[in-house]
């Protein structure tokens, strides 16, 4: 399934849906269609019923260059449309679905950004990543100066954003910038391969609750983050997939959860 204007292509097979940034003769550089195209797939399989997990990747040779060119020229110039799409780059983390990002090649300013909103981040050996705003005149968009330093550690972080210089993907994996080293023309396959295992082995409703934790504790403190752990786990006992995941554990065989369900995307 192709969007009405063709920047992004989706997918859903096997529980897995597939976005894929395409506008590939420009490295996939960001324009608002694109971006608006995006949102509007992420919300769309995160209120599909035949989704568990989500999978982003850029069409052609690269991730995403960041914003097009010529989209910063008609900022520069003061003719940007300001009907922006209202939706957050953080998107990706308010989702109830993990959402995994395969980095095919040159990942660039704000498709930085939307890398780092993914969840967790595949990367092809070779991949060349940068931030790029400290070079352009601009700042850490889109929250990057919250989320890099809980990454990567603000020292880290402030090298990558002062500098904004070209990080290979193996130098990104040392830092913990990306999780997953692949051969290139692998990642996409790869990132695949590791949705599909979630898919077979965890439960959807556990998955959903934990990413659900790990975001909001990190403006949590220690007892506030054991306090609603607790509650969490009391509010599981009552859930079909937690007997269907002690069943399964003790017939030796492989669990079948249920879903998430559809939910109305939001507007």
């Amino acid at each position: 399934m192709t969007d009405s204007n063709g920047v992004v292509l989706y997918e859903v097979q096997d529980g897995i849906a597939q976005i894929t940034l395409n506008r590939p003769d420009a490295l996939n550089a960001w324009v608002p269609e694109l971006g608006r195209a995006y949102f509007d797939r992420l919300q769309e399989a995160d209120s599909s019923p035949d989704v568990r997990v989500i999978v982003v990747t850029g069409a052609g040779r690269g991730f995403c260059a960041g914003v097009d060119f010529g989209h910063l020229r008609e900022i520069y110039e003061g003719r940007a449309s300001s009907d922006e799409d209202p939706r957050p780059q953080s998107l990706p983390r308010s989702l109830r679905k993990p959402v995994i990002a395969a980095i095919n090649g040159g990942c660039a300013g704000l498709g930085f950004v939307m890398a780092l909103m993914c969840d967790i981040r595949f990367a092809a050996r070779g991949a060349k990543l940068t931030t790029a705003f400290a070079r352009r005149g601009l700042v850490a968009e889109y929250g990057l100066s919250w989320v890099l330093p809980r990454l990567i550690g603000p020292s880290r972080a402030l090298d990558v954003l002062l500098s904004a210089r070209t990080v290979m993907a193996e130098e990104a994996h040392a830092m913990g910038l990306v999780d997953r080293l692949t051969e290139p023309g692998q990642t996409l396959a790869d990132a695949r391969d590791y949705a599909g295992e979630l898919i077979r082995y965890s439960s959807p409703s556990s998955m959903a609750t934990i990413k659900q934790q790990v975001y909001d504790d990190l403006d949590r403190g220690f007892s506030e983050s054991m306090a609603t752990a607790i509650e969490y786990m009391t509010q599981s006992f009552d859930r079909p997939d937690f007997r269907e995941g002690v069943e399964s554990f003790v017939e030796h065989r492989e669990p079948t959860f249920e879903g998430l369900g559809s939910v109305r995307a939001p507007t």
